[in-house]
Parts: structure tokens; C-alpha cells; sequence
């Protein structure tokens, strides 16, 4: 089978990092670009942490293009507290020579989609969804050449991670998430619940560390580095490793079990801003807009990271 066309919209922070790290050492993706959107810290960080990763992955035939650097109507909430003040703490990567490529992200997507046979690229976001709205604004047409957005996102059973009842991705830009939501574009979503499966535990880091390359280094590091916040913050052995949820999905997702559901956003209220009300138990009788993935096989997902990140140099 030919591989499956992947943009990745991002924003690094280390769970993104090593998302894309998984998606370069993954053959059965053909990565067209990664887009860059403000989020985790600010576009300026997440644009040049994207090159550094995708320098350490050795593909520099990819291009990489920066996007929104802020939402889309409402004040940028960043996450230094969570991922460190680069954005990708715990270890030191050299300053890339990959250059960045002169497009918008925005214009990046609307070309590649256009060019490419409709319902063949998959969108990717691994953090707020502001390029991805802009894109649709920008180019209604691109909706129906979509073949699928998987992206990471919301939560229900779990509730919220920045707020009780919002995840960081959706909370940062609710009303992009809206209109993509909305957008008729089949969607999948690795909500919270089923990225708090995916924990990092002190076995699978140092199964990683003892890889013996570059990549397993410095992915032990930021996982090092990334779990001792959720550590603290839930009381448990690991840390949620989220967005790597959405690339493994595309590779096995069988390792994942979930069901349809309809999907909405709020946008406006002070306590619930940025939820996802995720209709598990089909009470409104509203047509389901998203598969919603609900738990993962742990063990089979760090065993297909593992692999991969062997991969690497």
C-alpha cells in the first residue's frame, strides 16, 4: 500500500516533539509539511523547536511553515509551566540550519490540498486548531478534500486539563475548534481520556534511554522532563503522553477502541469555555461529527514508539 499523506499542524512542547519524531521514522506516512500554530509557547518557540526536531529526525526534505500566532478571538494562553520556558526542556538541541519555508501555514495547507487528488491528505493538529480554521475560511473548497483531521483534543470522562471542564488544545482557541467541529470534515479525536492511558512510565523511558541513539536520548529527556508536572499534578507513575496518540492511531488503530459520537464546543461561558460536550451516551439524538477514541493499549503503543524511535539516528 502506498503511505498515507500527513500535514502535522503543531505546536512543540515535548509530546509534539516526539509525535513528530514517531510520524518521520513511520514509512506508512508520507509527511507533505508541518505547519507551526502559537500554543504550547509562542509561535516564534514552537516554529524553531519544530526545525530542531525534524533536524534530529535527519528529514530535512520536509518542509516547515509558520502559522497563527495567536487565536482566533480571544488572548494566547501559553504552557511554560507545563513544558519549560523553550518549550521543549530537558535537553539542550543545537540551534537547526533546516531552513523554514517562506509560506504561511495557512496558504501551506490550502496549496497542498489543492494540488493533491481530493480525499487522499490527512490534517494532523496536535495543538490548537486556529491554522485549520483559517484554512477552511480561507478556502471552503478544501473541506471536501480532506480525507480525515485526526487531532488531539477535549476530554469527558476525564474533564478538563487547564481548566475542570477544558483541554489545553481546545480551551486555547475554542472557537477555531468550533467551526472545525462543524466544518462536516471527518474527525477523530484522542480526547484526554484516552491519552491518560498512554502514561510514561520509569520502565518504558529507560526502554527508550537504552536505544542507544540520538532520538532515545533526547526523548528519555523531554519525557523525564514532561511527566514530573502530571506526576505531581495526579499522583501517578508517568505522565500522559498525548499527542504521540494521534500518529499511532494512523499507524495501528487497532491499538485504540471508541465510538461515534456528536461533538460540540463551547465557546463563550466563564466556567465551561473551551469544553468538549461529547454526547458518549447519544442523549441528544444529534448526528454523531467525530470518533472520539476512548482507550488505548499502553503496552502496545510504547512498544510501536519504542520501535520506531529505534529508527532514528
Amino acid at each position: 500500500m502506498s503511505p498515507t499523506p500527513i500535514i502535522i499542524d503543531t505546536d512543540p512542547g515535548q509530546d509534539d516533539a516526539i509525535a513528530l519524531l514517531l510520524a518521520a521514522a513511520s514509512p506508512e506516512l508520507e509527511l507533505l509539511g508541518v505547519t507551526t500554530v502559537a500554543g504550547n509557547v509562542p509561535l516564534r518557540l514552537t516554529t524553531l523547536n519544530a526545525r530542531k526536531v525534524m533536524e534530529l529526525a535527519d528529514r530535512r526534505d520536509v518542509p516547515i511553515c509558520a502559522g497563527a500566532d495567536r487565536p482566533l478571538d480571544v488572548p494566547l494562553v501559553t504552557a511554560e509551566h507545563v513544558h519549560g520556558d523553550t518549550g521543549l526542556n530537558g535537553v539542550d538541541l543545537p540551534e537547526p540550519a533546516l531552513p523554514l519555508d517562506a509560506r504561511h501555514a495557512v496558504d501551506f495547507i490550502v496549496q497542498t490540498l489543492r494540488e493533491r487528488e481530493p480525499g487522499t491528505v490527512t490534517l494532523c493538529p496536535l495543538g490548537p486548531l486556529t491554522n485549520i480554521a483559517l484554512a477552511l475560511r480561507q478556502a471552503p473548497d478544501i473541506a471536501p478534500r480532506i480525507r480525515r483531521i485526526v487531532l488531539m483534543g477535549g476530554g469527558f470522562f476525564e474533564g478538563g486539563n487547564v481548566t475542570p471542564a477544558a483541554e489545553f488544545n481546545i480551551y486555547v482557541d475554542p472557537q477555531a475548534a468550533h467551526e472545525v467541529f462543524t466544518s462536516s470534515v471527518p474527525i477523530t479525536m484522542a480526547p484526554l481520556d484516552v491519552t491518560h492511558e498512554a502514561l510514561t512510565t520509569e520502565k518504558r523511558i529507560e526502554a527508550i534511554r537504552r536505544l542507544g541513539n540520538r532520538a532515545g536520548e533526547v526523548v528519555a529527556a523531554w519525557m523525564e522532563f514532561f511527566e514530573r508536572y502530571d506526576e505531581e499534578k495526579y499522583g501517578q507513575d508517568g505522565g500522559p503522553l498525548h499527542d504521540p496518540c494521534v500518529i499511532a492511531w494512523l499507524l495501528q488503530p487497532g491499538l485504540f477502541t471508541g465510538r461515534d459520537c456528536n461533538v460540540r464546543i463551547e465557546t463563550r461561558s466563564e466556567l465551561t469555555r473551551g469544553m468538549t460536550v461529547i454526547d458518549w451516551w447519544g442523549v441528544t439524538g444529534l448526528a454523531a461529527n467525530a470518533q472520539v477514541l476512548r482507550h488505548v493499549d499502553s503496552d502496545g503503543f510504547f512498544a510501536l514508539l519504542t520501535e520506531r524511535l529505534a529508527r532514528l539516528p
